[in-house]
């Protein structure tokens, strides 16, 4: 506010230094006038002669000079006829200066400026988040706000996933916990909850995450995130039926290119269910199926679709192995790939078309897959 009064008053300076001058009355060109100057002239010579300081004749040529050079000045000051500025103009033009310039400058800005827009506080200024730092850095300046405005819902949210990301578990769920309750509830934010408190246990499907699934799916009977887990907290209690039967409804309801599938599909396998439409997910290696139970979903599908790939090329350069061409039909169907599917499909065809019995065991197999051998 300092800073403005200053600005304010150093304008106002400037327009008087400049306008004053237009608010005076001008005074009369005659003390410098050249005609007035000789005339001081004549009367000093008057003054000297009657003082004795100089002759009679030498008064005389030196008022004979004088008075041709009065004769010449005078004769110019009739030919310029001096131009006398109107004092109300003047007074006109300081008046709009020193109303009108500010007046104009206050409208641009505010048609063009944000009069509203609160101030910036300096030690703010250095802290505005840059890209490229650490994502580390990112989080603390995220934290430091939220320090001096706990009740920042956006932040919060904001916040709680990349803490759960960077494996900061027991603050990811006290993030969430603040995000419901000063951003509002929801099935995503509760979900979002029970795996933090996964996270917390080593992947354990706690009692108290399981709470949250439980509200997640109260609040969307269709949320994949908290039926899935609800699904492994019945495959750790060792109910492996219903942990199948419920990731068999998630699978009937779901569109085909829901990117979770091939995890349900692949867990479905794991406890010994079977695929809605007769086809089964592919297997994954138990080391594999280890190393999924502590990744996000998005990992596993990843993790899923790079196995499926080096498949593929595997058997580009083996195309012998009739199992192995089986298993990437089946994966690709799984995964809602029918294109990729058939052409895999045509591929094991002509590898082993030369080879009866593996042509044989290749439809058969087909077959089984529910496709025309």
């Amino acid at each position: 506010m300092t800073l403005w009064f200053v600005f304010a008053l150093m304008t106002v300076a400037a327009i008087f230094a400049v306008l004053w001058p237009l608010s005076r009355r001008g005074r009369a060109d005659t003390g410098g006038s050249e005609v007035v100057v000789y005339h001081d002239q004549l009367a000093e010579i008057d003054r000297d002669m009657a003082a004795g300081i100089i002759g009679a004749a030498e008064a005389d040529a030196a008022r004979v000079e004088i008075s041709r050079r009065l004769l010449a000045a005078a004769d110019r000051g009739g030919r310029e006829v001096p131009v006398q500025g109107s004092l109300n103009l003047r007074r006109t033009a300081a008046i709009v200066g020193l109303v009108g310039l500010p007046v104009i400058a206050s409208s641009f800005y505010l048609a063009l400026g944000s009069p509203r827009l609160g101030d910036f506080p300096l030690a703010e200024r250095g802290r505005v988040a840059d890209a490229n730092q650490p994502l580390t850095n990112l989080v603390a300046q995220v934290e430091a706000h939220l320090e001096k405005n706990p009740t920042d819902g956006r932040g919060w949210t904001v916040l709680a996933p990349v803490l759960s990301r960077l494996g900061r578990y027991d603050d990811a769920v006290r993030a969430y916990r603040n995000a419901i309750t000063y951003a509002g509830d929801s099935a995503d934010r509760r979900a979002d909850l029970g795996e933090a408190l996964m996270g917390t246990a080593g992947g354990v499907v706690t009692a108290d995450a399981k709470a949250e699934f439980e509200r997640s799916v109260a609040l969307n009977g269709d949320d994949a995130k908290a039926n899935y887990f609800l699904g492994l907290a019945a495959e750790q209690d060792g109910r492996k039926a219903d942990a199948a039967a419920l990731w068999q409804k998630m699978l009937a309801k779901a569109p085909a290119d829901a990117p979770w599938r091939p995890l349900v599909q692949a867990a479905l396998v794991r406890v010994g269910g079977s695929v809605p439409g007769g086809v089964s997910a592919p297997a994954l290696p138990d080391g594999a199926v280890a190393a999924a139970k502590d990744m996000s979903e998005a990992d596993r599908g990843t993790m899923i679709k790079g196995m499926v790939d080096r498949l593929a090329t595997r058997l580009k350069t083996n195309g012998d192995d009739v199992e192995g061409w089986l298993r990437l039909v089946r994966a690709y169907l799984v995964m809602g790939e029918r294109d990729k599917a058939m052409s895999a499909l045509a591929d094991a065809r002509q590898a082993v078309a030369n080879d009866a019995d593996r042509l044989r065991q290749l439809n058969e197999g087909l077959k089984n897959l529910g496709l025309d051998g």
